[in-house]
């Protein structure tokens, strides 16, 4: 009896082997990554080279602190936000209207929207806010017949020429961004929309554009923090924005490096803060369309803190 349950599979113990004696316990030995630790170390040599170059540089440190809150810089900013989201929204508007008309069927619209597309992709953007600067050497009066007739000068103020130059350079990229995401959404869902009723207006209303959102809304962010930096360009065309505030102030007080890095600081700042604003919008959209969404950057930090917790006591 004895022999039949010893060489029973069923009566054996568990965690010890056929013959009956225990397993030993598996040791595991991570692999060790050296050359982690080697590039770890050259480039925190490096970052702590940088930073010392900078510090024994001749540069006035507390200049950068003391202006960083000026009411003229403030004052650039506020104008910087205010002409790159009302250029996005002009770019926007004109994005989806321009995608529509190259998605036609209608050849006229089509053409006009690729010459559109084609010019203003092709074209430097600082090219065409001189072009819209100096737009008064040409047509001296804008006369639109009995509804509205004024000097050209008087019309295109520097926030005007800043607003369709960036404005309009920004519709062409938007344009092949919104027609990328609607040809990224089947087109049965436009058939079934037709089958039931719906008009073309109302099912690219209701039912494309909603579903393209989730691929428009990345491209669509990195092109608004784009255009915060690009609206540095209008400092040309006499609009006083944070880098044409900044550099009066450095060109006046003698200290052109201390207010190019201050406004260096607001730039980092506001591409900082809008690109969370993004993230949380493509999260959004995100929604129906992945099973499970990924994590914000609070709930990732909390992960990390649990894991390095638990990491000693794994150990151990």
């Amino acid at each position: 009896m004895t022999d039949k349950l010893s060489k029973d599979p069923a009566a054996t113990p568990a965690g010890s082997g056929p013959s009956g004696t225990p397993y030993e316990a598996i040791k595991a030995v991570p692999v060790r990554h050296y050359g982690r630790w080697v590039s770890g170390v050259v480039v925190v040599a490096l970052l702590g080279w940088l930073v010392y170059a900078f510090s024994q540089g001749n540069i006035i440190w507390a200049t950068v602190g003391d202006k960083l809150f000026d009411p003229s810089v403030l004052s650039g900013l506020w104008k910087t936000v205010l002409i790159s989201v009302s250029a996005m929204a002009l770019g926007l508007v004109l994005g989806i209207v321009f995608a529509v008309m190259r998605l036609s069927k209608n050849p006229v619209t089509g053409a006009v929207s690729w010459l559109y597309i084609w010019f203003f992709r092709g074209t430097p953007v600082y090219v065409q806010l001189l072009v819209w600067f100096n737009l008064a050497l040409i047509f001296e009066y804008i006369n639109l017949g009995p509804i509205y007739k004024d000097e050209t000068s008087q019309v295109l103020t520097p926030f005007m020429v800043a607003l369709l130059g960036l404005g309009l350079n920004e519709g062409a990229y938007m344009a092949e961004i919104v027609r990328a995401g609607i040809q990224s959404v089947d087109e049965g869902q436009t058939e079934a929309a037709h089958a039931l009723g719906m008009s073309q207006t109302k099912t690219m209303r209701r039912i494309v554009l909603p579903q393209a959102m989730r691929v428009i809304v990345p491209p669509t962010g990195n092109e608004f923090i784009n255009m915060l930096k690009t609206s540095s360009l209008v400092s040309a065309v006499q609009y006083t924005e944070l880098l044409r505030a900044s550099s009066n102030i450095g060109s006046t007080a003698g200290a052109v490096m201390e207010m190019l890095f201050v406004a260096s600081i607001w730039y980092l700042a506001l591409t900082s803060v809008f690109s969370v604003g993004q993230y949380y919008l493509e999260r959004r959209f995100a929604r129906g369309s992945t099973r499970n969404l990924p994590p914000t950057p609070w709930q990732r930090v909390k992960t990390n803190l649990t894991t390095f917790k638990r990491s000693p006591e794994a150990s151990a």
